[in-house]
C-alpha cells in the first residue's frame, strides 16, 4: 500500500537518493541550508514502509499569500512505475494547495543522451518518450526540449568527466600540454582548507570583473563548506614570485657558467644551450613584471567542488587574468577531478553549457575529454488552475528580466 509522506527527515532522504541512479547534490537535504532564501520541506511516498519516492522541496513565499515550489534534479523515483507517479504528484499537489502554491516546477535527474563531442549522439534513448508521457500521467506539463542555458532554471546539457583507469592518459594532447606550462611556470595545486576562502573568493571576484557576470560572494562559498563540511572541495593554484626568480636567477648564472665553459666544436650543446638562455631571459622578464605587486605565496586560480554519494558537482571557479599565460586551470581542474575520483566519485560535474556546444565554455571545458549530459528538461505541476497560466507568464518575464541584470 503506498502513503504519502509530509515530512521525511534529511539521513533517510539522504540515504535513500544516494543509492538511486538519479543521485544528485541538488536533491540533498543540506542543499537547502545553501539556498536558505527558500522554505523547504522533504516529502515522498512510501510503499509497506519503504520509501519509494523522495523530493526536496523547495518553497518560494510570493505576493498575496502564494507560492511556488521548485524540486531541483528531482524528486527521486521509478520513472517507469505509473501508478507510482499518478500517486506521487497526485499527492504532492494536494499537499501543495496548504501554501496556495500556484505551480510546482521539477527538472528530474534523467539522462536522454550521453555523448562524446566528437561523436555527437542523434537521437533520444529509448524510453525516453514513454517517461514523459508516464509522467504526464501525473498532470505535469514537459516544458519542451530547450537548448540554451537561459531557457530553463538548471541547464539542460552539462559537461561531466567520468572516472576511468587512464584518466589522465585520456586527456587531450593539447591539455597535457599546457599542465606542462603551469608546471614550467612553477604553478602548485594544493587542496586548503576553509582559512583560504578569503584568497578564493577574492579570484572569483576578479573573474566576475573580466566577464562582468555575478557570480557568488565569501559568505556563499563560507555556507557551502561549513554546511558540507569534509565534502567540500577547496583547491587552489599558487606561484611564489619571489622564489620563483630567485630559482630563475640561478638557473641563468649556471646556464652563463655552461656556456662559458663549452668546448669549441660543439654546435648541438651550444644550440641547447643559447635555448635555454633566450628561456630563461623570457620567464625571468615575466616574473619580474610581477614581483612589485606580487609578494610570496600568490592565489593565481582556485575552484570549489561538494561530494554527495557517487558524484562531484565543481560549483565555482575563478582565475586571476594576470596570470592567464600560467595556464592554471588546466593543471587545477585536473588535481581536484583526481581527488575526487579517489574519494568515491564516479564522475565530475563541470557544470552547465549550450546545447548548440558553440559557446566559449563547451570550447573550454573540451579541453578535460568530457561526456556531454542532455537532461530531460523541466516540468510544470499546475496547482492552481485559474492562476497557473497567469502565473507562468509573470514567472518568464521576471526570469527574463533578472537574465538581463
Amino acid at each position: 500500500m503506498l502513503k504519502f509522506i509530509e515530512h521525511i527527515d534529511g539521513k533517510t532522504h539522504d540515504e535513500f537518493i544516494q543509492k538511486s541512479p538519479y543521485c544528485s547534490l541538488l536533491q540533498s537535504s543540506k542543499w537547502a541550508c545553501i539556498k536558505d532564501n527558500w522554505n523547504h520541506e522533504i516529502v515522498g511516498v512510501k510503499k509497506d514502509d519503504e520509501l519509494v519516492a523522495s523530493a526536496l522541496v523547495l518553497i518560494k513565499p510570493l505576493p498575496l499569500h502564494m507560492s511556488m515550489m521548485y524540486i531541483p534534479r528531482g524528486p527521486v523515483m521509478d520513472f517507469n512505475d505509473v501508478e507510482l507517479i499518478r500517486f506521487f504528484f497526485d499527492n504532492l499537489k494536494q499537499w501543495a494547495k496548504k501554501y496556495h502554491t500556484l505551480f510546482i516546477k521539477l527538472d528530474p535527474n534523467i539522462h536522454v543522451k550521453d555523448y562524446k563531442l566528437e561523436e555527437v549522439m542523434e537521437n533520444y534513448y529509448d524510453g525516453t518518450y514513454q517517461i514523459i508521457d508516464n509522467l504526464k500521467q501525473g498532470n505535469l506539463i514537459h516544458q519542451g526540449f530547450t537548448t540554451y542555458m537561459e531557457e530553463s532554471i538548471q541547464p539542460r546539457f552539462q559537461a561531466n568527466v567520468y572516472k576511468c583507469d587512464d584518466f589522465e592518459e585520456s586527456l587531450p594532447r593539447h591539455t597535457k600540454r599546457l599542465v606542462k606550462d603551469a608546471l614550467k611556470h612553477h604553478v602548485q595545486v594544493e587542496k586548503a582548507d576553509i582559512s583560504a576562502l578569503n584568497q578564493f573568493a577574492e579570484v572569483v571576484k576578479k573573474t566576475e570583473n573580466r566577464k562582468n557576470v555575478s557570480l557568488r560572494n565569501y559568505e556563499y562559498f563560507d555556507k557551502l563548506m561549513k554546511t558540507y563540511g569534509d565534502d567540500a572541495y577547496l583547491f587552489l593554484a599558487k606561484v611564489n614570485i619571489e622564489k620563483t626568480l630567485n630559482d630563475l636567477y640561478q638557473q641563468q648564472e649556471d646556464n652563463s657558467k655552461d656556456l662559458a665553459s663549452l668546448k669549441q666544436n660543439s654546435p648541438k650543446k651550444e644550440r641547447r644551450l643559447l635555448d635555454i638562455k633566450a628561456s630563461l631571459e623570457k620567464s625571468i622578464a615575466e616574473f619580474e613584471s610581477f614581483n612589485d605587486e606580487y609578494q610570496g605565496d600568490t592565489v593565481i586560480a582556485g575552484i570549489l567542488s561538494v561530494k554527495f554519494g557517487n558524484t562531484m558537482e565543481m560549483i565555482y571557479a575563478g582565475m586571476d587574468e594576470h596570470f592567464k599565460k600560467f595556464m592554471p586551470q588546466y593543471y587545477l581542474y585536473i588535481e581536484n577531478m583526481k581527488y575526487g575520483f579517489d574519494h568515491g566519485c564516479d564522475y565530475a560535474n563541470m557544470g552547465g553549457i549550450e546545447g548548440d556546444l558553440n559557446d566559449g565554455l563547451t570550447q573550454f571545458k573540451s579541453n578535460f575529454n568530457p561526456m556531454i549530459n542532455e537532461y530531460i528538461g523541466e516540468f510544470d505541476l499546475p496547482v492552481n488552475g485559474l492562476l497557473y497560466h497567469l502565473s507562468k507568464k509573470a514567472y518568464t518575464f521576471r526570469k527574463k528580466r533578472n537574465l538581463k541584470k
